[in-house]
């Protein structure tokens, strides 16, 4: 297991426990610095002062430090928010935010360039100074060996375009919320419109109903029910259906509804007029029956209220 150097005492005890949990996941991985970089898109620099506490890691790199070490991201991502609410209220935090969120030069605390990690006062040989040995000699401050300084931008990015900042992120933020107000209103809107033109249509519907003269073909059309109650084996029918099962509520129609109608007008409670349609008179009928015979009351006709209604 890798030998860490001590992390700095005025490090903020939230981060410490981030970083310390890094170090763990990183040291479980096997992996070095420069293959963590190759996997993760984050250079070997930029780790290096992830895992010594000199500057916040993102969270990308710490959904990718999970996944490569086999450890459960939800922890680490929640370490991850607990150290960042630390991290920027902590003196003198904004300007490293800054400099992580772009990677761009040097860190003050890093190792001269061309210098090893060597052997330390009350360390064994091979520990490492804030990160494993393995970055080469000679390889300028704030770089990859390798590279260029100024490309370590666009290794941890994939691209060669800058992070947006977080002004930028906001005007996005801004203008995609307005287009969300704007379309819903538009939807609501429109809904309206297409709503007035169907309740002009009902409103036009009804009107050519009310002006229909009686013994009009319309009127004629309207079935007519009558009420004949007679005790069959024990039971009341009115002579318009049989049902003893059918569940009927407001806004029902048809001969089963008559049948209940007159049933509850033998019952010596009144439904309205016997037209076969289950409307609001109707309903309190049956709300009544329902309560006399310590029913349920909810103004619906099953099995139990037409046995109430039949005996």
């Amino acid at each position: 297991m890798s030998r860490w150097k001590g992390l700095p005492e005025e490090l903020d005890p939230r981060v410490r426990q981030l970083v310390v949990r890094l170090r763990r996941v990183k040291d479980h991985s096997g992996l070095s610095l420069r293959q963590l970089a190759a996997k993760t898109g984050y250079s070997t620099s930029s780790w290096e002062r992830y895992l010594a506490g000199r500057s916040l890691p993102p969270r990308e790199a710490v959904e990718a430090m999970a996944r490569l070490g086999g450890d459960d991201p939800v922890r680490l991502l929640a370490l991850h928010e607990v150290a960042a609410e630390a991290w920027v209220k902590g003196p003198d935090r904004q300007s490293d935010l800054a400099e992580d969120g772009t990677g761009r030069g040097p860190d003050p605390q890093s190792p001269p360039p061309g210098t090893k990690s060597g052997t330390k006062s009350g360390a064994e040989p091979g520990a490492e100074s804030g990160a494993e040995p393995g970055t080469e000699p000679g390889a300028e401050p704030g770089t990859e060996s390798g590279t260029e300084p100024g490309t370590e931008l666009k290794t941890e990015l994939g691209t060669g375009s800058p992070r947006p900042h977080g002004r930028a992120l906001r005007i996005t933020l801004i203008a995609g919320s307005v287009a969300l107000v704007l379309a819903v209103a538009a939807t609501v809107l429109l809904a309206v419109r297409l709503t007035d033109g169907e309740g002009g249509a009902v409103a036009a519907d009804l009107t050519a109903s009310a002006t229909t003269a009686p013994g009009s073909p319309e009127e004629s059309a309207r079935p007519r029910y009558t009420c004949r109650a007679e005790r069959i084996d024990g039971r009341w029918y009115a002579g318009n259906s049989r049902t003893q099962k059918a569940v009927l509520a407001n806004g029902h129609a048809g001969p089963e509804v008559a049948e209940a109608q007159c049933l509850l007008r033998e019952a010596g409670l009144s439904p309205g007029a016997v037209d076969g349609i289950f409307g609001p008179h109707t309903e309190r009928a049956v709300r009544a029956l329902q309560k006399r015979a310590n029913l349920v009351v909810d103004g619906i006709i099953g099995p139990h209220t037409w046995k109430a209604l039949r005996e």
